[in-house]
């Protein structure tokens, strides 16, 4: 079957054999292991896992994908592992409900995520966090860059400090346009994202973290006695050490911690 792949669904699917061999030596399967793939495409990265796995889950939300799917892991070559087609939207699926709660085996989870739905994905799956052990992502390198950004950089902003509190995430590898088919118009990376087992800083209450973030990201180039007026005044500012003249940018994520847990109080 030749598939045509769907700009609706963000499909380029991966065939650059080197590059597809360096990703599954950096996610390093084991047969155990209780994985799930988000958007299997044509199966660049599901057939070389499911000679590693026993079992593999797979999101996909393209129906088509599912017909050719259900044919092409009936063959004999496949007899041996079983993979578990979900078919369902990864922005709605509940992660969770595929940890082996008994035993307390949680997720790992990876994927070539749709570029176009790839921030969505990334929020949602933090709210699924608690079960997940680790994950391993192709994304548009531009997004990488800001997920691991440093403050005080130009890629540094809401995603990084949203995923950084809770993530240590590590760049891998850069992957250029042509190692897809269609080839994107942007070069991809793939990253590394690990749940911290003890958050660094906590927030006591990270619906106000949330919003501390996203307020003081709103306006990237107005400094903070402006981004966060509605918030926090300078008694704050003055209590916390933080120079209201700053702009969100400068600030570390344990500042933002910080910020919240004085709001909260």
């Amino acid at each position: 079957m030749k598939h045509i792949a769907k700009k609706r669904f963000g499909q380029n699917f991966l065939t650059d054999q080197g590059v597809i061999s360096r990703l599954v030596e950096a996610i390093s399967p084991k047969v155990d292991d209780l994985m799930i793939e988000i958007g299997p495409g044509l199966g660049a990265l599901t057939k070389p896992l499911l000679q590693r796995l026993k079992l593999l889950h797979v999101v996909e939300v393209d129906r088509d994908i599912i017909a050719w799917m259900q044919t092409e892991y009936a063959k004999p070559a496949y007899a041996n592992n079983t993979i578990n087609i979900h078919n369902a939207d990864a922005l709605k699926f509940d992660f969770t409900q595929l940890a082996d709660k008994k035993s307390g085996q949680n997720l790992r989870v990876t994927g070539n995520l749709p570029y176009n739905i790839s921030t969505p994905i990334l929020f949602h799956l933090l709210d699924n966090v608690s079960a997940i052990i680790d994950m391993h992502f192709m994304l548009q390198k531009e997004v990488v860059e800001r997920m691991v950004a440093s403050p005080s950089t130009a890629a540094y902003g809401r995603l990084s400090v949203m995923l950084q509190y809770r993530l240590q995430m590590d760049y891998l590898i850069t992957v250029p346009p042509e190692a897809f088919e269609p080839a994107p118009k942007v070069e991809s990376a793939f990253v590394r994202c690990v749940p911290h087992a003890v958050l660094p800083f906590v927030a006591k209450d990270e619906a106000i973290f949330a919003k501390v973030v996203l307020a003081a990201f709103g306006q990237r180039r107005k400094t903070l006695r402006n981004t966060l007026k509605e918030l926090l005044n300078d008694e704050g500012f003055t209590a916390l050490n933080i120079d209201s003249q700053k702009r969100a940018e400068n600030l570390a994520v344990s500042d933002f911690v910080a910020i919240a847990n004085y709001l909260s109080n």
